[in-house]
């Protein structure tokens, strides 16, 4: 969260110095990045991603069936358990004699 914000208060800063160019063009340039990089970093990001997700609930981790088969697959896990298929533990050098 912090990161994207700080991009973008980088990223506004500097093409709001667009701003004080001398061609119109780059002005009007300027002025709409400024502004949409700044309302895509508050708005956007702060309120409507979190507030979708919430009410979107499970459905945010949906995913295609052939990425869903090579997750069960893999058994890549944000818990660090060990894989509990036989074949996984396998695959994973995992014996019962340990």
């Amino acid at each position: 969260g912090r990161v994207v914000t700080a991009a973008a208060l980088l990223m506004s800063i500097s093409f709001a110095a667009l701003i004080a160019a001398q061609v119109a063009f780059m002005r009007m340039f300027g002025l709409g990045l400024t502004l949409a990089i700044l309302v895509d970093a508050t708005l956007v990001r702060m309120l409507l991603v979190p507030a979708t997700m919430h009410v979107m609930g499970r459905w945010n981790w949906w995913a295609p069936a052939p990425l869903a088969r090579l997750h069960r697959r893999i058994g890549i896990s944000e818990s660090g358990e060990p894989p509990t298929d036989n074949r996984q533990r396998v695959a994973a050098g995992v014996t019962d004699t340990e």
